[in-house]
């Protein structure tokens, strides 16, 4: 837990909440921020986080309310790469100031968090500062007994390394782990739905129920008195299920926005056009993993496919919010 190299100005450390439907595999339920519930799927990549790290982060910062996993992973990504980094004291000995172990920690320091706190069970017999999962534990009731538990994060991880340069590396990182778990979801299956809010969810999930119903042109499906659906017609109702009024037409849709910047990644919710920005005509709900729930075309029913092909014309894409009307 030593200064390494100077850091610039912190960053604002984003929390954005990730509600999540069936899943199954290594999938942990933890705490994202104070108060959003999130489920983050370890077998699928996050940034550089290997996922049996990544389970260890989200399996011990619920044990300090208030503390994100993130600051975990970025701490654990700042000290020692996540036990990767080959030097002295990682994953034996000590380096040159007597730290020791994936989290860093000196001999005296973990040892008095071991005393004051009980370490789940799933780590070293005594616990150990170079077993992972206790080096991970120790530091999530250091954090907490240091500032998260008032309210303090900042002072939390200036007392697990007492530079500012430390603290600011350390939100600057896990304001990048945030980014790319909530840019890192979307599974492209209905089975298992993931997206980032729950309206995004609420839509994504009314969409998935219309699958085989016909493509009727103008249709506003089932609830609006139609056998089934255009392709706007889908996205309308899909989104005004989740309490969000879009405009009828996939033209109009589009230039409601607002849009998604070209280059920044889809999130599941999305919607997804084709056509040129003044000649939209056709539009679909981005599910993640490179596909989308549309209502295609004359004999084909409600179904998932590919957002890109080779041919299309892809116009772009926007992400609806409860302003559009």
């Amino acid at each position: 837990m030593l200064p390494k190299v100077a850091i610039g100005a912190a960053a604002i450390l984003l929390l954005i909440p990730v509600m999540i439907g069936h899943s199954g595999g290594a999938v942990v339920d933890a705490l994202f921020g104070s108060s959003s519930n999130t489920t983050i799927d370890c077998t699928k990549p996050i940034a550089d986080i290997p996922p049996e790290y990544c389970l260890l982060y989200l399996t011990a910062a619920p044990h300090c309310p208030g503390l994100d996993w993130t600051v975990l992973a970025a701490i654990g990504k700042v000290e020692t790469d996540h036990g990767r980094l080959k030097a002295p004291g990682v994953t034996e000995g000590e380096n040159y100031a007597g730290a020791g172990g994936p989290m860093q920690f000196l001999a005296p320091t973990f040892n008095a968090v071991i005393s004051a706190h009980r370490i789940p069970s799933g780590g070293a017999n005594p616990p150990s500062r170079y077993n992972p999962h206790d080096a991970i534990h120790a530091a999530t009731f250091l954090l907490c007994d240091e500032g998260v538990r008032r309210g303090d994060l900042r002072a939390a991880i200036f007392a697990y390394n007492h530079a500012d340069w430390y603290v600011d590396k350390v939100l600057d990182q896990a304001a990048e782990y945030a980014e790319a778990a909530a840019t890192s979801i979307g599974t492209g299956d209905c089975d298992t739905i993931q997206a980032p809010n729950a309206t995004t969810l609420a839509a994504i999930n009314y969409a998935c129920g219309q699958r085989g119903l016909p493509y009727v042109w103008g249709g506003n499906g089932p609830d609006g008195g139609h056998a089934g659906f255009d392709c706007s017609g889908l996205t309308t109702a899909a989104y005004a299920s989740a309490g969000v009024s879009l405009p009828r037409t996939a033209q109009t849709q589009f230039n409601a926005g607002p849009r998604v910047p070209a280059g920044q990644p889809l999130l599941p919710g999305d919607l997804v056009f084709y056509g040129t920005p003044d000649k939209i005509h056709h539009v679909g709900l981005y599910l993640g993993d490179g596909k989308m729930i549309n209502a295609p075309d004359f004999g084909q029913p409600v179904q998932i496919d590919n957002h890109r092909y080779t041919g299309d014309d892809y116009a772009g894409a926007t992400r609806p919010t409860a302003s559009i009307v």
